[in-house]
């Protein structure tokens, strides 16, 4: 990725300053608490639920080796920006430099964009099974599954790549404060010396493709599983199927709401605060709400994590 060098006639920035949350220094303290719980049990949650489907191996069908890829890359996506931030609150500077700002915008968006791409191939994958049993072991083999994931990691990875090396083109003269938590669009295209409409509009109409596509693609498979499950004639059945597909759009509904807020509507102008609170919502809340949605839902990932716990299976 091409990044712009501070001795260029424009980036006279050498560096950003993420001024996060303005308050008194009992508050910081409060949140860099709070926000190391949340990524301590991020962690530990999704890291347990890779275990558990590594370890168990009756997990290791489609269904779970999507749930744990997904898991993965929470554990990623998460760390490309937490952990700058629970260093910044103890930081009184809260500096970042101008290679890893756009380094941790490149990453966080990439990882993002993966998931995104993974929970339409976890929706297109329930559409089968429920929808298309009898083609579904020939449709989803190992193979199909492994090159399916390789797609999500490969696209996600390249989806951004080129309005984000634009970004990092445009001339920096100063201020360097970036009014947010993490290194964004809106507030790097504010800091910009010159205005650039092209690649601000490249960069929305790439968000609103992955966002607003892979919703609508979700959507729609779900929409012809439940009319599969309402046509199950056994009460089991149906409450398995809306088990195991409830939890699955729990975690989209979540996701994909507060991303719609953000990055699909550059015209609404939100504020400073509110930017802010969405970004923590669908980088800590939801990584750390995933592994609760999947795991408390699932009997069988339940026994997968007893067994790499040593918790004995009360029946």
């Amino acid at each position: 990725m091409n990044i712009s060098e501070p001795e260029s006639n424009f980036a006279s920035v050498r560096e950003f300053i993420l001024q996060g949350f303005s308050c008194e220094w009992r508050i910081q303290i409060f949140l860099f608490s709070l926000f190391t719980t949340t990524y301590v049990f991020t962690i530990t949650g999704n890291g347990t639920i890779v275990c558990a489907l590594l370890c168990d191996k009756r997990l290791h069908t489609p269904m779970y080796m999507f749930l744990g890829n997904f898991s993965f890359l929470e554990i990623w996506y998460v760390s490309s920006t937490v952990p700058k931030m629970l260093v910044n609150f103890l930081s009184e500077k809260k500096t970042i430099s101008f290679a890893g700002c756009f380094l941790q915008f490149y990453f966080f968006f990439s990882l993002g964009t993966s998931e995104c791409l993974l929970l339409t191939v976890m929706a297109f994958d329930r559409y089968l099974a429920i929808c298309r049993p009898l083609h579904y072991p020939n449709i989803m083999t190992g193979n199909s599954c492994i090159n399916l994931v390789i797609i999500c990691w490969v696209c996600g990875f390249l989806w951004f790549l080129i309005p984000i090396a634009l970004i990092s083109q445009m001339p920096f003269c100063g201020p360097n404060t970036i009014d947010h938590v993490v290194c964004d669009p809106g507030p790097l295209f504010a800091l910009a010396c010159a205005t650039a409409p092209g690649t601000q509009m490249l960069c929305y109409t790439l968000s609103s493709l992955v966002i607003f596509g892979n919703f609508f693609f979700i959507l729609g498979s779900y929409t012809m599983v439940l009319i599969a499950v309402l046509r199950m004639p056994s009460a089991s059945g149906r409450h398995k199927a809306f088990s195991t597909c409830g939890s699955h759009l729990a975690v989209v509904s979540l996701f994909y709401g507060s991303l719609m807020v953000m990055y699909v509507s550059p015209g609404l102008g939100h504020s400073a605060g509110m930017q802010k609170v969405a970004t923590l919502f669908y980088a800590m809340v939801t990584p750390l709400f995933n592994p609760l949605i999947y795991s408390l839902r699932n009997k069988e990932i339940k026994a997968a994590m007893r067994k790499i716990m040593g918790i004995p299976n009360i029946i």
